[in-house]
């Protein structure tokens, strides 16, 4: 089987995505409640005692919201560095099955290889993943690769490294700055905090990430944890309307609230 992925749900209220492979099923993030993830790994044929794993980016609620009675009632391993987990754990009632990693370290997981990679963002040690599965020895083989880098104020050069050479890669596209400078319903302190250095990117920062990266191997690059209030597929479509007729991969929206259909990689 070729690695599969879908976006279960991305947006300021809640993220999580679905990685498959010949061995193993894992999500990454968990930010909906453990009866929403399951609805949404049913909707894909997925039976949510089958999920192996969980890779955390960091310990915002839009992140994790799940984790405590999902990692209780179906036991997968959950992968965080440890300042992470440190974070997490005071909010479970119980304690999951943590597999710590350090940030910036290569390890495996039954047939994927992971790279956790560290991004600008305000939380203890908050990471990106690059997964690559295959060997790359035959055609029935094939090496593939998929990012999701959410959550992140800018992009230092190491980020744009890691992306570069992935198939799939998810991306937030978070805020319109115009929509968010006339936000009525958020302080001026919070407004700061969402377009500082270790908040989100904006539209135009994304579009311009993925404009400044050099012949990337991208098939399918995904704009997700789009913000339901400071956001539109409006002013997405304007400010990608030009990269999406040049470019050679396929960018798609995943507006607030809705998901992604699984796909190959």
């Amino acid at each position: 089987m070729t690695m599969q992925f879908s976006i279960l749900g991305s947006s300021s209220s809640g993220n999580a995505g679905l990685l498959l492979t010949e061995n193993c099923k894992v999500l990454i993030d968990a930010g909906f409640s453990c009866k929403r993830l399951c609805g949404m790994l049913e909707e894909r044929g997925i039976r949510p005692d089958e999920i192996d794993a969980i890779f955390v980016t960091h310990e915002h609620s839009d992140h994790i919201a799940g984790i405590s009675t999902f990692s209780k009632k179906f036991g997968p391993k959950v992968f965080a560095n440890p300042l992470t987990a440190k974070a997490i754990q005071p909010k479970l009632k119980s304690s999951p099955n943590w597999m710590l990693f350090q940030t910036g370290s290569q390890f495996e997981y039954r047939d994927l290889q992971v790279q956790s990679f560290s991004i600008p963002h305000d939380a203890h040690d908050p990471v990106g993943y690059k997964f690559t599965n295959g060997t790359g020895d035959d055609l029935f083989s094939p090496i593939k690769r998929m990012a999701w880098v959410t959550d992140l104020g800018f992009a230092p050069q190491h980020v744009s490294q890691n992306i570069q050479d992935v198939d799939t890669l998810v991306v937030e596209s978070n805020y319109d700055s115009k929509m968010l400078e006339e936000d009525t319903r958020r302080p001026w302190a919070l407004k700061q905090r969402i377009s500082g250095r270790h908040g989100h990117l904006s539209n135009s920062a994304a579009r311009q990430l993925l404009s400044s990266i050099d012949k990337p191997s991208w098939n399918r690059v995904y704009l997700a944890h789009l913000s339901s209030d400071c956001n539109s597929a409006d002013a997405v479509d304007a400010e990608f309307s030009e990269l999406r007729q040049n470019a050679n991969y396929q960018i798609e929206t995943v507006l607030s609230g809705q998901g992604s259909t699984l796909a190959a990689v």
